[in-house]
């Protein structure tokens, strides 16, 4: 096991009790994959970053993620909890990351104790969700189409994470989300899914930018994510492809409210990559 040091904060949240905890381990170098994961595991927060800089560029770090079981391609909570700790350590600027879904950049503003990290995610798309899939969900649910919101189609979209996107209802209906743990757990890993992307628009907002966001993720351990940086990408492809809002636009995503730790990523519409932003703050 690895000696190194793992800080560990929540992201999207300036409040220890809420947003969503990772790892960051600042310099990796020399860490295999076997002490990656097994030190990802001790942790047991559902990402732990390992940042590995590069010798011969400045602000330029290989990230690679790790959730208790497995490695993944991209984490956005990870990847803002790092641009904090990057911020803290050397201040304003863009850094570069390498991620196994590509490049991302992660512009981090520094002002007085406050830390605010925007990621560029890697090109978000979007793609049909076959209909025996959605009635497949909605069993693990125990929900049937009358709790979807028929404006909105279903889809999957992905940004180096496959998230389905369902629009319900009422915010009732997503306060009252409960599944079948291993049936859900089977289908996402058969389908290769990372979150279920439950959302709801906040009818109280008078601009229509404020959503309700909750994310199951048994296929990684983990019965509900409060804060899911990738899955906020991946709405914005289906904000973008759909229509809903267009380049430049701001949108407010809550989450983690319904299981206690509430959360707010604010997610900027692209062309093809997503900005989303947020801050973090230390656990312990």
């Amino acid at each position: 096991m690895s000696s190194r040091e793992v800080l560990r904060l929540t992201a999207f949240s300036d409040d220890p009790e809420g947003g969503n905890p990772a790892g960051v381990v600042l310099d990796a170098t020399g860490m295999s994959d076997k002490e990656m994961l097994a030190l990802a595991h001790e942790v047991g927060y559902s990402e732990t970053a390992f940042l590995f800089p590069h010798k011969d560029r400045e602000n330029s770090y290989q990230i690679r993620y790790f959730t208790p079981e497995a490695e993944v391609a991209f984490c956005g909570h990870a990847t803002i909890a790092s641009g904090v700790v990057l911020g803290r350590e050397n201040g304003d600027g863009v850094y570069e990351l390498s991620t196994n879904a590509g490049p991302v950049e992660v512009d981090v503003t520094v002002a007085g104790r406050s830390v605010v990290a925007t990621l560029t995610s890697p090109p978000a798309t979007l793609q049909p969700l076959d209909p025996d899939l959605v009635y497949d969900i909605l069993d693990a649910f125990d929900w049937d189409e009358s709790d979807l919101d028929t404006r909105f189609t279903p889809a999957v979209g992905f940004v180096g994470n496959a998230h389905p996107i369902l629009v319900l209802d009422s915010r009732e209906t997503l306060a009252s989300m409960d599944y079948d743990y291993d049936v859900l757990s089977d289908l996402m890993k058969e389908n290769g899914w990372t979150t279920i992307q439950l959302v709801y628009p906040d009818e109280g907002d008078p601009h229509g930018r404020r959503w309700h966001s909750r994310n199951p993720a048994p296929s990684v351990g983990i019965y509900e994510d409060p804060a899911t940086g990738s899955a906020a990408a991946a709405l914005g492809a289906y904000f973008r492809d759909n229509g809903i809002y267009g380049s430049g636009d701001h949108v407010t995503i809550f989450q983690g409210d319904d299981m206690g730790r509430p959360s707010s990523i604010m997610l900027t519409i692209g062309g093809s990559r997503m900005k989303v932003s947020g801050t973090a703050t230390d656990l312990y």
